[in-house]
């Protein structure tokens, strides 16, 4: 606990660092724009959804309840006619912007302080520049990779993967500059 206390500045302004950069890459530079498509019938999607009244949750088209319906001869014919998708539903409303960033950003500053607490604990106090190092690489990793399973799994197109691992690198390299100079 001790530990935490002494770096509650770097890991409160490495989460605000972070924030920031998050905030400038999606909402000015607007470079994940691209990664995100809407249907030229999106009304009658939207129609075709709302007609089964689903509950807000993730969904999967074909669906198949287990491994031994796959190789089914109906579920194959699906499989061929498509389309395959992952489709996440939310609850109805407006989105709540505010929540959302409420939320990223307690996550951020979550990730800052378990990266601050490994390496203070892996680097100790007298080793500024490699606790920092320690603690961009943990923020990099923590906020980078989850995306590249999304990829593997959720057929997430791999271009925008690599878009989320840039902005990552970019949260771990200022978190990485904020423990450097604030290091006690």
């Amino acid at each position: 606990m001790n530990t935490l206390l002494a770096l509650w500045l770097p890991i409160l302004l490495s989460a605000v660092v972070v924030f920031v950069i998050s905030c400038l890459v999606h909402m000015v530079l607007k470079w994940h724009n691209s990664d995100y498509n809407g249907f030229a019938n999106e009304n009658d999607v939207r129609a075709a959804i709302n007609a089964g009244q689903p509950a807000p949750g993730r969904y999967v088209i074909p669906f198949c309840k287990d491994m031994k319906e796959m190789g089914s001869a109906d579920m194959q014919q699906k499989y061929r006619e498509g389309p395959l998708a992952q489709i996440t539903l939310g609850p109805v409303g407006a989105p709540k912007i505010g929540k959302f960033l409420g939320l990223w950003f307690v996550w951020t500053l979550v990730v800052s302080a378990v990266a601050a607490y490994l390496a203070a604990r892996v680097c100790g106090f007298s080793h500024p520049h490699a606790a920092a190092k320690l603690a961009g690489a943990i923020v990099f990793v923590s906020l980078g990779f989850g995306t590249v399973s999304e990829s593997i799994w959720s057929m997430r197109p791999w271009s925008s993967s690599v878009k989320f691992l840039i902005d990552a690198a970019l949260y771990g390299l200022g978190a990485g500059l904020v423990f450097l100079y604030l290091w006690p």
